[in-house]
């Protein structure tokens, strides 16, 4: 019994740290993005994943046309060119182990996983909705990014 009020307010104060986590995760995050190699973004200074995709590894590709160059994975360079200067509105959806966080990004209105599945950059998720595996399955049957892909051939 002498233990019960440590153990109520060790348990309060857990209750309130979940619901100030969760509070912080439900704010929507909007800034300028930076894309990074393996298609996550940074977004003001925190790590987002792109919520229902999985973005497979493809050799790095580089933009010639531009000064200075810039190389990096075919998705990752996708991404860029698609964000370009715009703000990144994104809704977060959890918080990964590692710290990243899952959200619905989005930029003027599109929805970023969307673009990469459309183009084939990206693999929808066994519980992505329903339009993500629509679109990767477009993507597949167009032969369009990693699905148009063969070893040894570079496009």
């Amino acid at each position: 019994m002498g233990n019960f009020p440590f153990l109520c307010a060790s348990a309060l104060s857990i209750l309130l740290s979940l619901s100030v986590a969760t509070k912080a995760l439900a704010a929507d995050i909007s800034s300028y993005a930076f894309v990074q190699d393996d298609g996550s973004l940074r977004v003001d200074g925190r790590a987002i994943r792109l919520f229902g995709i999985y973005i497979p590894q493809t050799a790095q590709s580089c933009r010639l046309f531009e000064r200075p160059v810039t190389c990096a994975p075919r998705a990752a360079l996708a991404l860029d060119f698609k964000i370009g200067a715009d703000f990144v509105h994104c809704e977060p959806m959890m918080k990964n182990v590692d710290g990243s966080i899952v959200a619905r990004c989005r930029v003027s209105g599109e929805d970023l996983s969307a673009y990469l599945l459309e183009r084939g950059w990206a693999l929808a998720l066994p519980d992505a909705p329903f339009e993500y595996t629509a679109l990767e399955k477009i993507a597949r049957h167009k032969g369009v990014g990693v699905w148009g892909l063969t070893l040894g051939k570079v496009r």
